[in-house]
């Protein structure tokens, strides 16, 4: 919607645009060419800029005469506001496949955790069983506690079983007694699902702050500096980021629990002490077992996550998306604009790296 509606308003203020001037020497500044370089391909582009040392990227207009006249050229012509048309044509093209290509390999990997929902409501033994499991292999060991190990090990665990059954039932049941606690047979999965299509409508969306990361980077476009190089590893870092975060997030979870196991035993210790002395020694099994249980669970809480908002998760994932969508709907328009020996496209090693990022 955002996206049409900017094309709208071009569509609008395109005379506007088209008459607004500038300073002929500030036309000469922060190119994405160097002076003198124009490929075959797209010399017809820029072949009259360069005969008056004032060649922009997409400034050539036939009806820039009033510019002229004042010794300016204009901001934007009208060929460059067509191209820009072109290019959040193509940028929304490519953003709405990266997403729901996105989306669709997220549903894939939530509905094979169907079989474990399914698991999870059969018997409470299994349950139990694979609580025990998420513990030990999450939290148990000296150096799973030490916060650069655990890091290094949530780094290195999103890359293979990220998501284990025993994490799958574990969470589960947090969840569930947390927010659930009246309806132990609640359909954790298909909550899960119902969130992925919500998650899909916020990641899928441009915010405003995200043109403004295309505007500054199409204006950091200039020869020399390999912006464009350097910005396609920024979604990979960020990914791994995230990635990493998620892990050490369940990673705390798991802690959690053996954290508040050991301090409810620590407690019924000290309350059975203080029975003893004052001879009233009156055990209830049954509660001290329920409450054993109910400090073992997993605890949900958002204060794991960066600043305590889980949303900012979601956030970046909604960045990595556009940026990268950014980085290859530039890529496709410059090519079809002005072909693959263009000097905007750089050295075939800089484009090749950035095609494998993305």
């Amino acid at each position: 919607m955002l996206l049409g509606f900017i094309s709208l308003l071009l569509t609008v203020f395109q005379g506007l645009v088209s008459r607004i001037c500038i300073p002929a020497y500030l036309a000469s500044i922060m190119l994405p060419c160097k002076k003198g370089t124009v490929s075959a391909s797209g010399s017809e582009h820029y072949s009259n800029l360069t005969t008056n040392n004032r060649r922009r990227l997409l400034s050539e207009d036939t009806n820039s005469g009033h510019c002229l006249h004042e010794g300016k050229v204009p901001l934007l012509s009208l060929e460059a506001l067509h191209q820009l048309h072109i290019f959040i044509f193509v940028l929304a093209v490519v953003h709405v496949i990266f997403c729901v290509t996105t989306m669709f390999l997220g549903g894939y990997r939530i509905r094979q955790w169907k079989v474990w929902e399914e698991s999870a409501e059969k018997g409470k033994n299994t349950n139990a069983s694979e609580q025990h499991e998420f513990v030990r292999h999450r939290a148990i060991g000296y150096w799973r506690n030490a916060a650069i190990i655990s890091w290094m090990i949530a780094f290195f665990k999103q890359f293979y079983g990220s998501v284990t059954k025993s994490d799958y039932i574990a969470l589960r049941q947090g969840f569930i007694k947390e927010h659930c606690p009246k309806n132990p047979k609640f359909d954790f999965h298909k909550y899960m699902v119902r969130t992925l299509e919500a998650d899909f409508k916020k990641v899928v969306s441009i915010s405003w702050y995200l043109w403004l990361f295309v505007v500054v980077f199409l204006l950091l476009n200039v020869a020399g500096w390999h912006s464009y190089f350097w910005l396609s590893f920024l979604p990979l870092i960020l990914l791994l980021l995230v990635g990493a975060k998620l892990e050490h997030i369940i990673t705390r979870l798991a802690q959690g629990v053996v954290e508040r196991k050991t301090t409810g035993h620590g407690q019924e210790a000290q309350q059975v002490t203080e029975m003893n002395r004052d001879n009233h020694e009156v055990h209830n099994t049954a509660e001290r077992n329920a409450k054993d249980h109910e400090t073992a669970r997993v605890k949900p809480s958002d204060k794991h996550f960066w600043f305590s908002r889980p949303a900012l998760v979601l956030d970046l994932i909604q960045f990595i998306l556009f940026q990268n969508s950014f980085e290859i709907a530039f890529f496709f328009w410059i090519l079809c604009t002005y072909g693959f020996d263009s000097c905007i496209m750089e050295k075939p090693g800089f484009i090749i790296t950035r095609l494998i990022m993305g």
